[in-house]
């Protein structure tokens, strides 16, 4: 069947000219042509991420129409007059195929808002909603290497699409010829018809606005004298980064000179994750050079933000997601009690793989702390079902370990302008009480104890990679650990099949969340270790949570929890 879908592809005229070359250097090679035509790239909840190229396990304009003829398809279903709204950022091909997916939507008789120039994801969240628009499209592929790009289908309400209209898109992609199928219509003729307009710069100053309105300590940053190095990593946070902290008085800022302006190869940084310190070094290498009280990274699409601060002995410490949430969280909690505009019944969301540290601070300060799946658009929801209510300014605070942050309601995802903006106010805060912000989180640890939260992530390439994953997970269901690193699993939540069993008890109860392929194990020691395989990433992540009166004693213990789990993901 796919040596029958490559020969089709072969035999058009593509309009995309990089791919008929690649077509050709795979004739004869039934492993690559495998590849990428044996299955079509997953539209899931996170919409489409692939490797750039030809075939429909990839990303090109052919898959990109395909999957917006479907989302054209299910909006028109809904009512007779629709709207979307449209971003990309920095990565090869977004702006390519950003118009594409806007080619398609006029060719359906659907209004499009696209951005100029690229902008990051809280930007689309934001125009999605303060335009009304039905739906949103960020092409991105966060921070996967340069060779990725990818598709984000969001809601009317701003939040990326949740499972069941992901659903109902998927069904109607599925029933969509990727050529015969798909109507389009030219970017400039629907541009003069009016049907695509670009959005306005109205729009981005109500965002900037609604940003700097999250401040806790507005003005603080004038007078602090903060330096600060920043870099966007070659993405779509430079304008807007800076835009905002400069507004709030932070002028101190030096821009990693090779990563400021927008580049998809990503020459400095193959990888360009805030996570991962190599892709940091080169502002932490600055951070020295100017010796900056802090060093910002945002990714390629701006949604999440890395930090190093400077201790005392000048060299600069790196702060884990986890860290920087719990921290922002203290802040936000302390100063709005502080300034007395904390609301009643008051919550925090987090995810359900990040530190349990979260809830403990919240606690502490009278927030109601809601553990929710991994992945933003479960936070989201949750802002959702309080505006719903009307109780939207209940929410307080949202944040995943994997560094996305958001404090206010007017985007529904991460967002690492406001995060950078709050970081460097509270950096700027503790500067200017004769703290700092390490001493604060050692303030946190010593008063809540020493925990500790780390992931391992173990790659699967390509399909059998995928098949493997599927079987390893399986084995895991089938044969439940009874202990891990000599400690005894007293119960394991089985979120696919909503089920949380209680080993020694040998009784079950339902969990109240959507399915998700998620283990998670509870030890005797309190410890818990999570298996998740990722929704964006060929790759399982293990997590791993443990707590002890000291950071040493609670990394042996991680130690000792992942040389087992190593051995039972075959690693």
């Amino acid at each position: 069947m796919y040596k029958k879908e490559y020969e089709r592809w072969l035999s058009k005229q593509l309009e995309d000219k990089d791919l008929a070359p690649e077509l050709l250097s795979i004739q004869g090679n039934e492993e690559e042509i495998k590849d990428r035509f044996a299955v079509e790239l997953a539209f899931g909840t996170a919409g489409l991420r692939g490797v750039i190229g030809a075939g429909t396990n990839r990303m090109n304009i052919y898959v990109v129409r395909k999957a917006t003829q479907g989302l054209a398809n299910y909006l028109n279903k809904q009512k007779a007059k629709n709207s979307v709204a449209i971003s990309f950022d920095s990565r090869i091909k977004s702006d390519v195929f950003s118009k594409t997916a806007a080619e398609v939507l006029a060719a359906n008789g659907i209004a499009v808002h696209i951005y100029k120039e690229l902008m990051p994801v809280p930007a689309l969240s934001f125009a999605t909603r303060y335009l009304h628009c039905d739906a949103g499209i960020m092409v991105t592929a966060s921070h996967n290497p340069a060779k990725y790009n990818g598709y984000k289908a969001y809601g009317p309400d701003g939040c990326q699409m949740t499972t069941e209209a992901a659903d109902a898109v998927y069904a109607e992609i599925q029933n969509t010829d990727i050529f015969d199928d798909v109507k389009t219509m030219p970017f400039d003729e629907a541009m003069e018809q009016g049907i695509i307009k670009y959005i306005g710069e109205g729009v981005t100053e109500a965002l900037y606005d609604n940003i700097k309105a999250q401040s806790v300590r507005p003005n603080l940053c004038k007078s602090a004298g903060l330096k600060l190095v920043y870099t966007p990593l070659n993405g779509s946070g430079n304008v807007p980064v800076r835009r905002v902290l400069g507004d709030i008085g932070i002028d101190d800022i030096t821009v990693v000179p090779e990563q400021e302006y927008p580049d998809g190869h990503f020459p400095t940084c193959p990888y360009p994750n805030p996570e991962i310190k190599e892709a940091l070094a080169k502002g932490l290498a600055l951070a020295e050079k100017t010796g900056a009280d802090l060093l910002l990274a945002t990714d390629p699409d701006a949604d999440r933000v890395g930090i190093a601060v400077k201790d005392e002995d000048g060299s600069y410490k790196l702060l884990s997601g986890n860290e920087v949430g719990v921290l922002l969280l203290d802040y936000i909690c302390a100063a709005r009690i502080e300034n007395k505009t904390m609301p009643k019944n008051p919550i925090m969301v987090k995810s359900i793989v990040t530190t349990n540290l979260a809830d403990e601070v919240a606690k502490s300060y009278g927030v109601e702390p809601i553990n929710v799946l991994t992945g933003f658009k479960f936070i989201g929801e949750q802002i959702l079902l309080l505006e719903q209510k009307g109780e939207a300014e209940r929410f307080v605070f949202g944040f995943e370990e994997s560094y996305g942050y958001l404090s206010g309601t007017y985007v529904r995802d991460k967002d690492a302008i406001v995060a950078s903006m709050l970081i460097c106010e509270m950096a700027a805060y503790y500067k200017s009480v004769g703290s700092s912000v390490l001493k604060a989180l050692e303030e946190i640890y010593t008063k809540f104890g020493r925990y500790l939260h780390k992931v391992d992530s173990f790659e699967f390439e390509g399909l059998a990679g995928m098949d493997k994953m599927k079987a390893i997970m399986a084995d895991l269901r089938a044969n439940a650990p009874k202990a891990i690193g000599g400690y005894s699993v007293v119960k394991i939540a089985d979120y696919q099949t909503h089920e949380m069993t209680d080993v020694m008890a040998g009784q079950t109860q339902k969990i109240e969340l959507p399915a998700a392929n998620v283990l998670t194990y509870y030890l005797d020691n309190g410890a818990n270790v999570i298996v998740r395989p990722s929704g964006t990433e060929p790759k399982i992540k293990v997590y791993y949570s443990t707590k002890g009166v000291n950071l040493a004693q609670a990394d042996a213990l991680r130690t000792e929890l992942a040389q087992q789990m190593n051995k039972l993901l075959g690693f």
